[in-house]
């Protein structure tokens, strides 16, 4: 019975995260928005929520926190020069059609930390099934901001439509392989804290120096408002696990 629940809730967290995805692509002309959405709620995830979580399994097999912050700090600084050596030529704002490599990069960094979402919810089941259900809601409930901080990455960064349409569809399916993956291995903890501790600094990164430039250009107070509408979402996701 347990397995039947898991698939459903497996293909919600693929539902949910496409939705936000497509509401993103539907409300293009209002975009300044939705980076400002994005920007908030991408910061708002490395700190009221995968740096917990790290800090929380670093001290179930002491794991140093340094080793945790020095991490982030290295992951910022390699994003922030793969955005800057990376980048394509660009004349004012408009970019040449291979666009910006930071968006194929910050869509895929999501996409792993998705199937890492969907590992914690068939993770959260093996230890008993009030647990995964509260899991996995709270990542259900997450999924749609995740369709939208991948489907805004890759506009921001001039990706194509049909191309932004793929790294969606592959950010939704990771979460279902995530859940799969955990009835076949185990993965270990010290390389899941490295790997939360790389999410973090890039996070960070494509939040405040990618993402939110793009919102001072807007003169409009609302995109204050729609940052602080993606900081609150995230906080009251997170109070919800």
């Amino acid at each position: 019975m347990v397995n039947y629940v898991i698939i459903i809730l497996a293909f919600a967290t693929f539902i949910f995260t496409l939705i936000g995805g497509l509401v993103t692509i539907r409300f293009r002309r209002i975009l300044p928005y939705f980076f400002a959405f994005a920007a908030g709620s991408l910061i708002a995830v490395a700190f009221l929520d995968i740096l917990p979580e790290a800090l929380e399994l670093s001290n179930t097999i002491d794991f140093p926190t340094k080793y945790i912050m020095i991490t982030i700090v290295f992951s910022f600084f390699i994003y922030s020069l793969i955005d800057k050596y990376f980048i394509t030529h660009c004349i004012g704002k408009e970019c040449d059609v291979h666009g910006h490599i930071m968006g194929p990069i910050g869509a895929a960094s999501l996409t792993i930390h998705s199937f890492f979402d969907g590992a914690a919810i068939g993770t959260a089941f093996l230890v008993n099934s009030s647990v995964g259900m509260l899991v996995a809601f709270a990542v259900i409930f997450h999924d749609f901001t995740d369709g939208i901080n991948t489907v805004t990455v890759m506009l921001k960064n001039k990706q194509k439509f049909k191309k932004t349409l793929l790294f969606l569809f592959m950010d939704a399916l990771a979460r279902i392989l995530g859940v799969l993956t955990t009835m076949i291995i185990t993965f270990s903890v010290s390389v899941l804290i490295m790997i939360l501790s790389v999410f973090i600094g890039e996070f960070i990164y494509i939040g405040a120096a990618n993402l939110l430039p793009e919102t001072r250009e807007d003169p409009s107070k609302k995109t204050l408002i729609a940052m602080a509408f993606g900081i609150i979402v995230i906080l009251i996701l997170t109070s919800l696990i």
